[in-house]
């Protein structure tokens, strides 16, 4: 398995590890413990799913985290764990492909990796009982401890009051009247909250996982039905997904046509030599990224010429490339057509 990225330099010997979401709830976790004189590490964790945004540019986004909320963080990207985890989460999907509790699960134990590694004594999340209908149940939430290993060490300082005392509350690092008795989808206490603490700018509470889009997770679930006995779709292909116009090439194949030319741009860029890029040769035309095998080509230019300005030309000429390899060949069209 291809080893994770990890960006930013922990502090010294924290004492807590929390899951920071960039938003509010996650924000307030560790503002809550912070006051209480407890040194809190924060950990964001990047997919192609969920704070993808902040890719490349994950230095700077540790820096403006750490002067806005004076919260130290570090970002790792677990894109490779979590293509693998979304072939068949223990636990299932939501209403689309997203697998909230496997999801949760992963992060969890992953903080507790990195709490044993660093020498801190608990792990914290911004969880609020009840917010969330799938992945915040109290049933839910009891599952995620013990799946994860982190029963009496992970803390929910929202939520904390309606939950059993973990063990850095019975040992005294925390003190559990310090902590809230937040529940449900209601964002009030929170808001209220936030305006005691100082905390006047943060992001809006959207949930923000392109798992739950139903038009992305369709196109995904189609790629990983293709590749359900062989190994997970490349992140380029899952990266690819969210640009242009899809179509399903059957088997194991399929076809991206961008649709304006700055899709033409991010596709050229996130193909790779596995890919065959094709587009009109003698006129501008979109970009087509067949991801697949070439037996397909003629069948994806066809898709390709549909969506141009060629399309009611008696033959285009198309031009692709796969790595090293290039070549030209004529798309007739259909005397159906």
């Amino acid at each position: 398995m291809k080893q994770e990225a990890f960006f930013g330099r922990p502090i010294p010997h924290p004492q807590a590890v929390a899951l920071f979401s960039r938003g509010l709830d996650s924000i307030l976790a560790v503002k809550i413990l912070q006051r209480q004189g407890i040194a809190v590490q924060g950990i964001l964790f990047m997919t192609p799913f969920f704070n993808a945004g902040i890719r490349e540019r994950e230095n700077d986004f540790i820096t403006a985290v750490n002067r806005d909320y004076d919260i130290p963080l570090c970002v790792v990207d677990i894109s490779e764990e979590f293509l693998e985890l979304l072939q068949a989460p223990a636990h299932g999907y939501g209403k689309n492909f997203n697998p909230c509790i496997d999801c949760k699960l992963l992060m969890v134990r992953k903080a507790r990796d990195y709490a044993a590694q660093w020498g801190a004594a608990f792990i914290v999340t911004g969880e609020v009982l009840g917010q969330r209908p799938f992945s915040q149940r109290r049933d839910t939430m009891r599952i995620i401890e013990r799946d994860s290993g982190t029963t009496g060490i992970l803390l929910r300082p929202l939520s904390a009051r309606l939950l059993p005392e973990t063990i850095p509350e019975q040992e005294g690092l925390v003190k559990r009247e310090e902590l809230f008795d937040f529940s449900g989808r209601g964002r009030k206490p929170q808001m209220e909250l936030a305006a005691r603490l100082g905390i006047s700018s943060f992001p809006s509470p959207a949930g923000g996982c392109l798992l739950t889009d139903p038009a992305y997770a369709r196109r995904l679930k189609t790629i990983y039905a293709d590749c359900r006995d062989s190994h997970h779709p490349a992140l380029r292909e899952v990266e690819m997904l969210k640009y242009g116009r899809f179509y399903h090439l059957p088997p194991a194949s399929f076809l991206i046509v961008g649709r304006k030319q700055a899709e033409n741009k991010r596709l050229l860029q996130l193909a790779g030599d596995e890919d065959v890029i094709m587009r009109l040769a003698a006129m501008p035309g979109p970009i087509g990224i067949l991801c697949g095998t070439e037996d397909k080509m003629k069948t994806a230019a066809a898709r390709v010429v549909q969506h141009s300005k060629g399309k009611n030309l008696d033959e285009v000429l198309i031009s692709w490339s796969r790595g090293s390899r290039s070549g030209t060949f004529k798309h007739v069209r259909s005397k159906d057509s």
